[in-house]
């Protein structure tokens, strides 16, 4: 059996959460998470091969994840979706970003993307 790389899903919102999971069940082990502190607790366990992240989260905020992921060297080969409503917050963050997509997310586009986006890594 072939090792799944591992993807963070860190989204608040349930259905999201869920839908995301069932997206990218077939090519990652994922770990479902609903909070940015508990999103910082797991990444101080694990190195995830992607993390999709949502920007506006209890706890830590994800600019604040994102921050931590690409200032830590154990997080170099780690590739980050951001997933945000919010136009002008995913420009900004579009530099420090593997890829930022803008929500509603298709399903179909998020398995292409993740997809894509960890085989460069």
């Amino acid at each position: 059996m072939t090792h799944k790389p591992l993807a963070f899903i860190v989204e608040d919102e349930p259905q999201l959460n869920q839908l995301f999971g069932v997206t990218l069940r077939k090519d990652f082990e994922l770990l479902q998470l609903y909070d940015g502190d508990e999103a910082l607790r797991e990444l101080a366990r694990r190195v995830p091969d992607l993390i999709l992240l949502d920007m506006n989260l209890p706890g830590a905020p994800g600019a604040k994840i994102l921050e931590r992921v690409r200032a830590d060297e154990r997080f170099a080969r780690t590739r980050v979706i951001l997933a945000t409503a919010d136009a002008l917050q995913a420009a900004a963050l579009e530099q420090q970003a593997d890829l930022v997509l803008l929500k509603p997310i298709s399903p179909a586009q998020l398995q292409e993307l993740a997809s894509r986006v960890v085989s460069r890594g």
